[in-house]
Order: C-alpha cells, then structure tokens, then sequence
C-alpha cells in the first residue's frame, strides 16, 4: 500500500452482515462480519467485533505493545464473535478500553462479551485474555473524549434490541458508523441526519435494495436494516460528503454489489460500496476540497 500522509484514517476489515460469507462469489467485496478501524491523530479506534476482527488483530500483533479503544454497536452474533479470536488481547502488555451500551435488560457490554465465551459455547473464558482490558458505558447524549483532541458521539439506531451509531470528530474531521438501523417508512429517521450531519464520511447500513425491503412474498420490514437508496436520502439531508454502502446482506454476490455501486453512484457520486482491503483517507484541515483518497490496506 502507498504512504500516505493522513492523520484520519478508515480501514474496513469486515463488511458483510448477518453471518460470514466465505466463497468464491464474495472474493472481491469480502465475507467477514463487521469491524471498521479508524485511526484518529494518534488514536486508534475499532468499531464493532465481528469475524472481521479476527483479521484486524493478526495486523496488531506486529505493532505491539498495542491500545485501542473498541466501541460496540449491539451484542447481535456477526458483531461480537470474533472478539475471541482477538489474538492481541490474549497478550500481556496490550490495552484496549471496550465501550457499549447497556442492553434494554441491563446486561452491560462486559456481561455479553463474557456470556458467549462460557461453556458450553466456547472453550475459554474471558478472564483468559491477558491484556489489560477496561469496560465503559456508553450514554446517549454523554460525548466520549479519547485524548488528542478526539470526540465519539453515541447516537441512538433503530435496531431490534438496540443500537448506537457513532460519530467520530477532530476538529471539522468527521466520520460516523451508524449500524444496525432501519429507516421509517413515512419520514427520515433525524435522530440519524443529526449523527451524521456535515460528515466526511457516512458508513451506514444498506443491506437491502428497496426491492427486497418491500418485497411481497419476503419483506425484510421489522428486520432492523435499511436499504441503499435510503442510505442516500439521510446522505443528502445530512450533507455527507462521502457515503460509504455497508453491512452486505449474505446473499449479495460479487456481481450484485457491482451493481449496486453503479447505480447508488448514479444518484450520489459520493457512494461507494465497502470492501474488505479499503482504506479512505480523510484530507487534513485546509485541505477540504480534495477528494478522499481510497486505497487498500493492510497498512
């Protein structure tokens, strides 16, 4: 990969949704379950666990001693089960501060973490993990300050079970994650516009088409996912610069993304669609008027 002078990095280790995707018709666009990484002037930042993670911690190893501060949408399975195949944070000398939300029933982000490693579903526990690690809660309406001048905003998702969607922020620098949620059916979710307004960078749910959302025989309303073409109209409302297509329904091949692209394209020339291996770059202050440079990582 080129070097590339930036101090506000996106690396897409895991885009698919739902369950992995292994196979020759997912080559291109990947098969791993969510796990974005930001690195923000001095911090690095991961978003979500999913088997996409799996791979990012194979790329920390070789940096240690390592520290991050990995945030949790939801506990739903594709974006917690690779956090025990995390390899860096079985290793003594290792920091990762882990933030999430309270579920509805209370259960905290350490409990739902340390539940899907208990016999008889996994053969280690979490007490295993050798690094130090360190739990935070997440309220809505609390900003989180990571240092360096670094601010995560938590905003609310509409997600069965809940969601949080996060904005991250140095000075006029803006990313937002924001997955799970589906949209309204009769307005725009402004809960959502407000979490990604002015943004640089809009990674945001669109599992679905509109076809299949309102599909006849098998709608996916209710199912806590949106649609690409909704994707655009909180982009546009929200003045996004760049909207990233992400958490890939399982039965989108290669080709279907393709198309996919084209068209969102077509009626956003900011859409992209993410894959596994793509890098943006977020151009500095004073810089604004360039375009994000894409390229593919590892870094």
């Amino acid at each position: 990969m080129p070097v590339i002078d930036s101090q506000f990095s996106i690396h897409f280790w895991g885009v698919r949704g739902s369950i992995a995707t292994p196979g020759i018709n997912t080559v291109r666009y990947g098969g791993n379950t969510p796990c974005v990484e930001m690195r923000c002037h001095g911090k690095r930042i991961i978003f979500d666990g999913g088997t996409g993670l799996r791979v990012l911690g194979q790329h920390i190893v070789k940096e240690m001693p390592a520290s991050a501060d990995i945030f949790f949408t939801h506990s739903h399975w594709d974006h917690i089960q690779g956090f025990p195949f995390f390899t860096p944070a079985f290793i003594k000398g290792n920091s990762f501060t882990i933030h999430g939300k309270d579920a509805p029933n209370g259960a905290t982000i350490q409990e739902r973490l340390e539940d899907q490693m208990l016999h008889p579903n996994f053969p280690v526990p979490l007490r295993v993990m050798a690094s130090a690690l360190n739990f935070s809660a997440v309220e809505i309406g609390k900003n989180i300050e990571l240092g360096n001048g670094v601010t995560v905003e938590p905003g609310i998702l509409n997600h069965p079970g809940e969601a949080t969607g996060y904005r991250v922020s140095w000075g006029d620098e803006v990313a937002v994650y924001a997955t799970d949620t589906e949209h309204f059916a009769d307005r725009l979710d402004l809960d959502l516009v407000h979490l990604a307004r002015d943004a640089d960078v809009l990674i945001i749910d669109a599992a679905y088409t509109d076809e299949e959302y309102w599909s006849k025989t098998s709608s996916k309303v209710g199912w806590g996912h949106s649609t690409w073409q909704e994707a655009i109209k909180v982009a546009e409302a929200a003045n996004v610069k760049t909207l990233v297509i992400f958490h890939h329904d399982p039965s989108h091949s290669d080709e279907f993304l393709d198309v996919v692209a084209d068209k969102a394209k077509s009626k956003f020339p900011g859409a992209l669609v993410a894959k596994e291996g793509m890098s943006l770059y977020i151009p500095s202050r004073g810089q604004k008027e360039d375009r994000l440079v894409l390229a593919e990582h590892p870094a």
